[in-house]
């Protein structure tokens, strides 16, 4: 495997909003602006994850205020409805909550997020308890990783690894994220495997080839 990809324990923050299942709407309202945060976990015992409250799951409460027509509620799920009539955290909560483990990686967590369509996870231990919560933000640090560190691992890791000198004379330049490849290689039928490790590596934003075998230049 190359290189050592962060896990989200390197990125997740430790002290967290969190509420029971009767803390009253208001609370909710109150605990989310004073922590800047769309969505806080629900506990129970000591600290045993069983649902999360978004944004999203207070808002039926404020579209059913001016009690609206008949017509508008049937256009409405009944999820909606329940909850437009709810006060307390533990009727107004997503459950199951969709969680992570502190050991995931930080893609992994990404895609949890993508598929169940969440800005937050609360990340949790083997037996369900509230460790930390990690953010779409918090994944995105890993592209605050500076070029300088980028080019040195994908230098050891992949380049000199699959294009040993003196059969190949490569070039790495990194900006931005972003890695260019140059020079002249043995074998070109290695360059989709590097572009595949390449953009593998944590920071990289893009990865562009300008190789050449022999006298034919090889682009990807």
């Amino acid at each position: 495997m190359y290189g050592t990809p962060h896990t989200v324990s390197d990125v997740m923050t430790t002290t967290v909003a969190a509420v029971g299942r009767r803390a009253p709407f208001k609370e909710l309202v109150e605990m989310m602006q004073d922590w800047q945060v769309s969505a806080v976990p629900v506990i129970e015992g000591e600290g045993r994850v069983v649902g999360v409250v978004s944004e999203a799951d207070l808002l039926p409460e404020e579209e059913l205020r001016d009690d609206p027509a008949d017509d508008y509620k049937r256009l409405r799920p009944p999820a909606d409805l329940a909850k437009g009539e709810a006060i307390t955290a533990g009727d107004l909560m997503s459950s199951p909550a969709v969680t992570v483990r502190a050991d995931a990686t930080l893609a992994e967590a990404a895609r949890t997020m993508a598929r169940a369509r969440v800005k937050r996870l609360p990340v949790v231990d083997g037996t369900g308890m509230l460790e930390g919560v990690v953010s779409r933000a918090d994944l995105l640090k890993v592209f605050l990783r500076g070029d300088r560190e980028i080019e040195e691992e994908v230098r050891r890791e992949i380049v000199t690894p699959l294009f040993p000198p003196p059969d190949s004379a490569v070039e790495l330049r990194v900006e931005d994220g972003v890695v260019t490849v140059l020079g002249r290689i043995r074998d070109t039928s290695l360059v989709p495997v590097a572009a595949r490790l390449v953009r593998a590596v944590e920071g990289v934003v893009d990865v562009r080839f300008d190789l050449a075998a022999g006298r034919r230049a090889a682009r990807v």
